[in-house]
């Protein structure tokens, strides 16, 4: 009963943890840590199953890790070819209406509990070598299943010379497995939300809020440690004649190819953030690289984007504290030079970015009030 008790305990905390995870780096190492501790192992991994590439791969390895594993692994995968359970147990026994159960594999290569209930299946030699390379005397394997599929699978070791995984063992192993493709979805489910809340349907491009979020920390970050900060703002010209001449879908394309455009020219700058802000407006947001980095991609983006089908190019300003632009202690400010420089851009009809403390015109602009009720400057915030 005692144990019984303290499984169940193992296995509210298990979901607690997962629940209370924020990414899924944070919910891959939670399941594996509390699986880890559930079963009284000393290591355990979270792997999922890459059918396209016919390999398991490695999320994480968790628990007292051997030399050369690493925590969050790039590029650890095994071929399936190497582990034919992975095929047998949890796609074609499972397809005929088996259900996917864990099993134990031992350093000795010795049946582990649950072998003969599965028929005459050879032991995992693959497994086994490992488990010996690393020290380690015994394995559970768990089926992860996610959405009526086979996902991956829940691994739990314990080192050599400790109790080997039984039969109630494996069992409690499967229940794990559960919890953690429950948690699994769970973070599945909260990434998708939070793409839908930073991306822009349409172009795949991060959206406005994802831009204010970033530009406020790059600002900050400028304040405290002097960090260069820089805003590319571009208008896409000519967007209203496709649409009146060619139809809204014909824009649509158009908008998704500038995107494209745009994402391929901000990854010339480090960590750069390609965005599209509404409409025809877009831009990119870079701190660390020096203002004329930023200048020079931006007049890639333009060369690229007048030779796009059907688009009559972009009018491009750049604003960066790089440049002679006094001081910057807010988004606002930064926007609103970006802004300014951009409308001297398509006021000019220039093919090149304009660019604020380079064009003498811009500040004052940015620092001005509008001429009259007519004047058609858009420019983010009311005070400098």
């Amino acid at each position: 009963m005692a144990e019984e008790d303290a499984r169940l305990r193992a296995v509210v905390a298990l979901a607690q943890t997962m629940a209370a995870a924020y990414t899924p780096r944070e919910s891959w190492r939670a399941a594996a840590l509390g699986a880890c501790e559930a079963l009284g192992g000393s290591f355990a991994a979270l792997s999922v199953w890459e059918r396209d590439r016919g390999r398991l791969r490695v999320l994480v390895n968790a628990g007292q890790r051997a030399e050369g594993e690493e925590e969050f692994p790039e590029e650890e995968a095994y071929p399936v070819h190497e582990f034919p359970e992975i095929t047998e147990f949890l796609h074609e026994r499972w397809a005929g209406g088996g259900e996917p159960d864990a099993w134990v594999e031992t350093a000795d290569g010795l049946p582990g509990a649950g072998g003969p209930a599965r028929g005459a299946r050879p032991y995992c030699h693959q497994r086994v070598v490992a488990l010996r390379r690393r020290g380690r005397g015994c394995c559970v394997v768990a089926p992860i299943v996610l959405h009526g599929r086979a996902w991956g699978e829940l691994y739990v070791a314990r080192q050599a010379g400790k109790p080997v995984f039984d039969r109630d063992d494996a069992n409690f192993a499967t229940v794990l497995a559960a919890v953690v493709a429950s948690g699994i979805a769970q973070t599945e489910r909260l990434e998708e939300v939070r793409k839908l809340a930073f991306t822009d349907p349409l172009t795949g491009l991060a959206n406005r809020r994802a831009v204010d979020i970033r530009l406020d920390e790059a600002i900050e970050a400028h304040r405290t440690a002097g960090v260069v900060v820089s805003l590319v703002v571009c208008d896409l010209n000519g967007l209203k004649t496709v649409n009146d001449t060619h139809g809204h879908a014909v824009g649509d394309r158009l908008l998704e190819r500038f995107g494209s455009v745009l994402s391929l020219c901000g990854a010339m700058l480090p960590d750069a953030l390609a965005a599209r802000l509404g409409g025809d407006e877009f831009c990119l947001l870079a701190d660390g690289p020096p203002a004329d980095d930023v200048v020079g991609v931006a007049t890639e983006l333009c060369d690229r984007a007048a030779v796009i089908e059907l688009g009559n190019g972009v009018a491009c300003g750049v604003a960066s504290t790089g440049d002679p632009i006094g001081p910057v202690r807010s988004a606002r400010r930064l926007f609103r030079l970006a802004d300014a420089a951009q409308y001297r851009a398509k006021a000019a009809r220039s093919p090149r970015p304009v660019v604020a403390g380079r064009d003498g015109e811009v500040i004052r602009l940015a620092d001005s009030p509008p001429k009259s009720a007519h004047d058609r400057r858009r420019l983010r915030g009311n005070r400098p």
